[in-house]
């Protein structure tokens, strides 16, 4: 399982170990429709399994209302 650096905006950056980008969330107790993957910038699903070339992820919480 490959081991990447999850950068949770306002939580700090935690080595997480999954298959897919929805294993990397398990540890901070989210649900995926609270929040957006993103590697270099762009979302990805989190239903799709994490390439061996990727080491660092971003979470950002989205935000509702207006």
């Amino acid at each position: 399982m490959p081991t990447v650096a999850v950068d949770f905006a306002g939580e700090g950056v935690r080595e997480v170990e999954g298959e897919t980008y929805a294993d990397l969330l398990a540890p901070f107790e989210v649900s995926r429709q609270e929040v957006a993957v993103l590697v270099d910038g762009n979302p990805v699903p989190t239903d799709v399994a994490v390439p061996e070339d990727v080491d660092t992820v971003q979470v950002v919480r989205l935000v509702e209302g207006g």
